[in-house]
């Protein structure tokens, strides 16, 4: 093969190995072969299905580079201004012994450069002339065609496609046309756009999951049924994986709009309590202000009862810097800082967790095969409400005895009473999936005869 005797460029953002692939369709060869011009050192990453995955990506040496160039017939700077890791240097193979040969290593482009999507196709064969996949490095903030109307998906994941059609939510569309406002207002309150955008994309995700539950939400199933093409069907829970981040981007924004405004912080501290706090109430103002903010005048009381979630952490920090309280030793107070047990699953990670729960199926195996959603939110809901309460205790150890001993057996009673409820859960779910009486009641520490008389009146309550 002759090298640049059909010139292809590159698209900005776009995966050096997403190039590589383009070049060898515009030749009419396999990817495998063009590859072969560079040393690889290892192999791209796979998904358990056996397939390379779509947002594998390949670094290459100084000579390598010079390879690429001359095979797309553009100049090294066209290259370097458009592929994001075409500069990343790679000790294994640029001070290697061998660094005067073209030498290549995959790697995962997560590690590279950041979250990759599937470019939209359409755009592709206006700027390149081919209709091909190409994959480029795309923040998740970022994901609408805007000209096509399309939602480009993670390319991470082992599903088949590569884009939602938006054309039936234009709501969607907006909300990336508001978008760059947001991140210039984010700009001027000192806070980093990803930072802000990360935080409000945790917050509606967390919302998303207990949505199942909310009778009045009508917003997210009309949205979610038409990125299914019009009915998710038997299919929902596969639907609820793929669509949530085009079904939630709206509210993402508007969330992350409004906690950057000074007007909501000064809401969440009047409603506090200010300096007298006060336990939070089913009417509180800040939840209430933020439900009507995203088109749910009714979501005020479930967000008040949600204690676990980012948005009530964000609240916290606020409202303890105007106290002047100190966190613990090395804590750093930030509102924007999310907790890595509080970041949403990818859609990846919950595929493959979907397929292994399809594979053991009913065996008892899988805690999420065999209990339902509904069990499992319960769960963690009364588990995040006994933390909540554990947290207010902290500080007070200041006062007379009465009113200390009076704060802390309120809070620890209701904690306690809390967490018996969520042992009583999950114990009720882990017999009913299959595991042995004898073996709850020991890690219960209750002796199995009281944990079968505690699990009879759960269910003649139930």
């Amino acid at each position: 093969m002759a090298a640049g005797v059909l010139r292809t460029v590159p698209l900005a953002g776009e995966l050096t190995s997403s190039l590589i692939s383009r070049v060898a369709a515009r030749y009419g060869l396999a990817a495998s072969s063009v590859l072969r011009l560079w040393t690889c050192r290892n192999s791209p990453a796979r998904h358990d299905g056996g397939g390379v995955r779509a947002d594998a990506e390949v670094v290459l040496n100084g000579a390598g580079r010079d390879v690429l160039a001359e095979l797309c017939g553009v100049q090294p700077a066209v290259l370097a201004r458009a592929l994001p890791s075409f500069t990343v240097d790679d000790p294994k193979i640029s001070n290697s012994r061998d660094a005067a040969l073209a030498q290549a290593r995959w790697r995962a482009a997560a590690a590279v450069a950041g979250e990759a999507a599937f470019g939209c196709r359409l755009c592709t064969a206006q700027r390149t002339g081919q209709a091909l996949r190409a994959v480029r490095y795309l923040p998740r903030r970022q994901r609408v065609c805007l000209r096509h109307g399309r939602w480009q998906l993670d390319a991470d994941a082992d599903q088949p496609l590569e884009h939602l059609d938006l054309r039936l939510l234009p709501e969607v569309v907006a909300a990336q046309r508001r978008w760059p406002g947001v991140a210039r207002r984010a700009v001027r309150a000192g806070v980093e756009p990803q930072q802000a955008f990360t935080l409000a994309h945790a917050v509606v995700a967390h919302w998303w999951e207990q949505a199942l539950y909310w009778e009045q939400e009508e917003i997210w199933p009309r949205r979610l049924h038409h990125l299914a093409g019009g009915n998710a069907g038997a299919r929902l829970e596969w639907w609820r994986i793929v669509g949530r981040d085009a079904a939630i981007f709206p509210e993402v924004v508007t969330v992350a709009q409004a906690l950057l405004e000074p007007a909501t912080a000064e809401v969440a501290w009047q409603a506090s309590g200010g300096m007298q706090p006060r336990a939070r109430a089913a009417d509180d103002a800040f939840c209430h202000r933020l439900g009507e903010r995203v088109g749910r005048t009714w979501l005020g009381p479930e967000l008040a009862a949600d204690h676990g979630s980012p948005l009530n952490d964000w609240k916290g920090a606020i409202v303890r810097a105007r106290r002047h309280e100190a966190g613990p030793p090395g804590w750093r107070e930030d509102p924007w800082r999310l907790k890595r047990e509080q970041q949403p699953a990818t859609m990846a990670g919950q595929l493959r967790v979907m397929a292994a729960e399809a594979q053991s199926g009913g065996s008892g195996t899988r805690w999420r095969a065999t209990v339902s959603a509904e069990q499992r939110f319960r769960i963690t809901q009364l588990v995040d409400e006994a933390r909540e309460q554990l947290v207010e205790l902290c500080g007070v150890h200041s006062g007379t005895t009465a009113e200390v001993a009076r704060t802390l057996l309120e809070h620890l009673s209701h904690s306690a009473a809390l967490i018996d409820q969520a042992l009583v859960h999950t114990a009720t779910a882990a017999v009913a999936a299959g595991v042995s009486l004898e073996e709850v009641a020991t890690w219960s520490r209750l002796p199995a005869k009281e944990l079968a008389e505690i699990l009879a009146v759960g269910e003649g309550e139930d």
